[in-house]
């Protein structure tokens, strides 16, 4: 195990019935770990029984730490308050730039720390967004690092500064769909994930590098290392072999099966008329809707789940060569286990495969390991240390 000062904090913990609400407290405490967020947690959850409670409580709660000069615990708040703002709400360009002010300052980062990577390249109008870390001393490897779905840059920097600190240069970057590249630039999601990263290696100039891909980062992160040969060494942080899996998990068995069968058929108005059937049923469902065709730029619950088909690693996976470490939680509720095995058969021709699962033992089963970054992190890093020595 790497051998740094504990960092990050350790449990995860049940604040909310709701597994989907709970894991969404637990995945910004974790990256603060005050005892006064976690008592304050506790206390809001009883009154959250659907998202118009949830925008108030954590609004509330941003308000309240921001004044009395608690500012990571009011940043990590502002984020949730943000995240289940749907995208035309009035009061999430607020929530989501105290958020993004505050953990930039927390971290000392001004507005020369933000590149921005002109995308596509070739005199583009648009960018990519993308925050480069140099160790003090040797550098010991250059690592790209990028979120999923619906994650932003700002709320990973204590990871990426942990990454810092053991001698890698970490450059993150927000590729289509993502943070600031969707909100500022514009840009709606793609699965040829392959270009977004050569427009950023091409800017940094890095001809060999590491890449962690996080959450739907990890099937991003083998999609473009199939066709990205300066990408050496991958770490899908967890797997994901199909989103489109994933995202109708919510729904049940029953309603996924009909919805890849009637997809496959193109019969658009029955998938339409059944999705907003069930999105009146379960906000869940109708949030994650609103929010997909936001992030892929598609009009219909129909057109996203066409799109989502996309977002997947069986055609692709035979193409890596690389070192590849697979990540997955052993309570995952948004990724079936079963994908980690399904991911390890696919990379027939890579040059070595390593998997972990993590544990409720270790306080890490949950998505992306919420309540224990820094065992991921730590995982990580000796895994990437080990395949350097072996080349």
């Amino acid at each position: 195990m790497s051998s740094f000062q504990q960092v990050l904090p350790k449990g995860f913990h049940a604040f909310h019935p709701d597994v989907s609400l709970n894991f969404q407290m637990n995945r910004w405490w974790s990256w603060v770990g005050e005892d006064e967020m976690l008592a304050e947690l506790f206390e809001a959850a009883p009154r959250i029984r659907d998202y118009r409670d949830w925008k108030r409580e954590f609004t509330r709660l941003a308000r309240g730490a921001e004044a009395a000069g608690r500012l990571a615990p009011a940043a990590y708040h502002w984020r949730s308050a943000d995240f289940f703002m749907l995208p035309d709400d009035a009061d999430r360009p607020h929530a989501r730039h105290r958020f993004l002010e505050l953990a930039r300052g927390l971290h000392g980062l001004g507005p020369d720390d933000l590149h921005r990577v002109p995308y596509p390249p070739g005199g583009s109008q648009a960018w990519l967004t993308a925050i480069e870390f140099k160790p003090p001393g040797e550098v010991k490897d250059a690592v790209l690092f990028f979120g999923g779905f619906d994650s932003y840059i700002e709320e990973l920097l204590p990871a990426l500064r942990y990454l810092g600190q053991a001698g890698l240069r970490v450059i993150a970057f927000e590729g289509p769909g993502q943070g600031s590249t969707l909100h500022e630039a514009g840009l709606t999601m793609t699965p040829d994930w392959h270009l977004p990263v050569a427009a950023v290696l091409d800017h940094f100039d890095v001809t060999e590098a590491s890449a962690i891909g996080l959450s739907l980062g990890g099937c991003l992160v083998i999609r473009a290392a199939a066709r990205e040969p300066r990408l050496r060494r991958v770490v899908a942080y967890n797997i994901l072999t199909d989103f489109f899996e994933v995202n109708l998990r919510q729904a049940g068995p029953w309603l996924a099966a009909l919805m890849r069968a009637l997809v496959s058929a193109g019969a658009a108005p029955l998938v339409n008329a059944a999705l907003r059937a069930a999105a009146g049923r379960r906000p869940v469902i109708a949030w994650g809707l609103v929010q997909g065709m936001h992030v892929t730029g598609t009009r219909s619950p129909y057109a996203f789940l066409e799109q989502v088909q996309r977002y997947r690693t069986d055609d692709v996976s035979a193409a890596l060569a690389q070192d590849v470490l697979l990540l997955a939680g052993a309570d995952d509720h948004f990724v079936p286990l079963h994908q980690l095995d399904d991911q390890q058969q696919g990379l027939t021709r890579a040059r070595s495969v390593a998997t972990r699962v993590f544990t409720a033992e270790e306080s890490a089963a949950s998505h992306c390991q919420a309540g224990n970054y820094q065992l991921a992190l730590d995982v990580m890093l000796d895994w990437l240390r080990l395949a350097r020595e072996r080349e």
